[in-house]
């Protein structure tokens, strides 16, 4: 059988600048097993596999997973795949808004615009945050071979992946890491965790951010543009009142260590809620034989 296949590179307008996702359209009749075939198949961080959706509320449901397992939830395959969605005319925006079903629940999108101008947003789900341990702080600073700002102490911060988040003095620090992702992988195994996010500032103004997110344990070492990591950042800065005053708006950027330039669009309103939007481009559109 063939189906539709799509590779969206997310968080970017330019190909092979962002973070690919691999969408399988008609998904229809593939086991659970068949996907993380797939997904192991395509190697990319995740692949995600489209279904006509259960809730009445919903234009589509989509499973995501990584090489490894299935995901709850994730943020560039959510824009990667509403993109492929829209591309393929399997859904036309209400009102300007899309509804993905995905094991989380329903997550709404925000379109706007269209075809290479088009920018997609979506809600983060209700995040939960726990602070490390002392002694995990201690681990996940050898891992990483530098001191984290223990001012803002790293926490961990569940949106469907769950993500440690810390934050390191400069973007020169950040970009110079080199993570023992053995050690890394042991260590999320054993916290329940999808990864590491860590950011620094990038200018005086305390406003945007560079930020880098490692995977060991998903077979993904280092994430080009995580749109969960960007999420989960996101709320810690939101948490620790790390934002300046008035500012609701801010873009991180990310990939650099791996030839990406992606571009990041974060808001956090006032009551901490998180919306994360970029824009998309589509590098191979063809279909899966199965």
């Amino acid at each position: 059988m063939k189906r539709g296949y799509k590779v969206v590179d997310v968080f970017t307008k330019m190909p092979f600048t962002g973070n690919p996702v691999a969408v399988v359209l008609d998904a229809q009749g593939l086991t659970t097993q068949a996907m993380q075939a797939i997904a192991n198949w395509t190697n990319l961080s995740e692949t995600t596999f489209v279904l006509p959706p259960q809730s009445e509320e919903a234009d589509y449901r989509l499973r995501i997973f990584t090489p490894r397992s299935e995901l709850p939830f994730a943020g560039h395959p959510t824009l990667g795949s509403a993109h492929a969605v829209l591309e393929a005319g399997r859904a036309t925006p209400r009102n300007g808004q899309l509804v993905q079903e995905c094991a989380v629940g329903l997550v709404g999108l925000k379109v706007g615009g269209s075809a290479a101008d088009r920018q997609l947003s979506f809600a983060l789900p209700p995040a939960r945050q726990a602070v490390l341990e002392q002694a995990d702080r201690a681990e996940l600073e050898a891992i990483l071979g530098v001191a984290v700002d223990d001012t803002a102490p790293p926490m961990m911060v569940n949106v469907g992946p769950a993500w440690i988040v810390a934050r390191v003095a400069s973007v020169d620090q950040l970009l110079a890491l080199q993570p023992d992702f053995g050690r890394s992988q042991v260590f999320e195994q054993r916290l329940g965790v999808t990864g590491i996010s860590v950011f620094a500032l990038k200018d005086d103004c305390g406003t945007d951010i560079e930020v880098r997110s490692f995977a060991a344990s998903q077979g993904v070492n280092e994430d080009p543009v995580c749109g969960s990591g960007n999420g989960s950042v996101a709320v810690f800065r939101h948490v620790y009142g790390l934002l300046p005053s008035g500012v609701e708006d801010y873009t991180a950027t990310q990939g650099q260590c791996v030839g990406r330039t992606g571009r990041v669009h974060v808001h956090v309103g006032a009551d901490g809620g998180v919306e994360i939007g970029g824009q998309c481009v589509t590098t191979v559109d063809g279909f899966l034989a199965d």
